[in-house]
């Protein structure tokens, strides 16, 4: 071999050896493997241990909200799944049965002040539900809690007539209470529930000096009237009450109302009346009040602040 191509082979050589150089630094990556990703794989570790978690616990409040006793209810035919009761999860967490309250309102003095078939029951029931409403709403400043049922008696509960301002038939419940401040309220019931309350906490009559010795709440128009929207044109036929305090000289109060009358029952110091109205009218109530001996203590014609007609 010559110089020549002893020069040529040389350079071939160190040609071959830079290449080879060039390819290893180019494959290093792929020869050695990276670092492996710590941080990404611990917060997949950390992601995937909050998903058992929560799949857990959501296993655990499922149980907790099954109760103990419950049937898997089968189809209403002949093949149905026969009901079976499951073994109890010691996860299972029992929940206890409501207890009833032990306080009820007192009754109403007579059984006439209970109307259209409506049980002392229903009427209590319906007081509770009225006085669960009066907490369900927004409180402001000076605002008296209505309490419990217990210390209030039922004075009235008779069917109510939607109207076109409040439609829907229903009951108006009426209960009253002695102390520690004197409370009336009056409330609707609806579909079951409470739909509208009215209340009146302090003795009204007394803020009329001059006041005789019957007197009508003047916030209880709504037991004896419809809307005034409908003036003249009410449904009929219309059950009417009518209540209001009366003095101890009172011992007979009636009342007339278009073609209807009656006689209140007097009951604690209030003067409880109903009747069912047949005629449109356009005169409120006439109320009479009498002693013991039938003496004509009071006239609703002869009270400067009794309203006399409707709306």
């Amino acid at each position: 071999m010559n110089d020549d191509e002893q020069r040529q082979e040389a350079d071939g050589e160190r040609d071959f050896e830079e290449r080879l150089r060039e390819l290893l630094a180019e494959d290093a990556y792929t020869i050695r493997p990276s670092p492996a990703p710590f941080p990404a794989i611990r917060k997949r570790g950390v992601v995937e241990r909050r998903r058992r978690v929560a799949a857990a616990g959501a296993a655990l409040v499922t149980l907790a909200a099954m109760p103990v006793g419950a049937y898997a209810i089968g189809g209403g035919n002949a093949g149905g799944t026969t009901a079976t009761t499951p073994t109890p999860s010691a996860s299972a967490s029992r929940t206890p049965s409501p207890t009833p309250s032990p306080t009820r309102p007192a009754r109403p003095a007579t059984a006439g002040q209970l109307l259209d078939g409506i049980t002392f029951e229903q009427a209590a029931d319906s007081l509770e539900s009225c006085l669960d409403y009066s907490r369900s709403g927004p409180t402001h400043p000076g605002d008296t809690d209505l309490g419990t049922a217990h210390g209030y008696r039922i004075i009235l509960a008779m069917n109510s007539t939607g109207d076109s301002n409040a439609p829907g038939d229903g009951m108006y419940v009426v209960a009253v209470k002695d102390g520690p401040q004197p409370t009336r309220l009056i409330c609707n019931i609806r579909d079951g529930e409470a739909q509208g309350l009215n209340t009146s906490v302090g003795n009204d009559a007394d803020a009329i000096p001059d006041e005789g010795p019957v007197f009508t709440d003047p916030n209880g128009g709504k037991l004896y009237q419809q809307s005034i929207i409908d003036r003249g044109n009410w449904k009929l036929p219309f059950r009417w009450g009518l209540i209001g305090t009366v003095k101890p000289s009172v011992a007979k109060v009636t009342v007339s109302y278009g073609n209807s009358s009656s006689q209140a029952v007097l009951d604690h110091g209030w003067f409880v009346a109903s009747g069912v109205l047949n005629e449109q009218v356009t005169l409120a109530p006439h109320i009479k009040g009498y002693d013991a001996d039938g003496k004509l203590l009071y006239d609703s014609d002869d009270d400067k602040y009794y309203q006399r007609t409707l709306p």
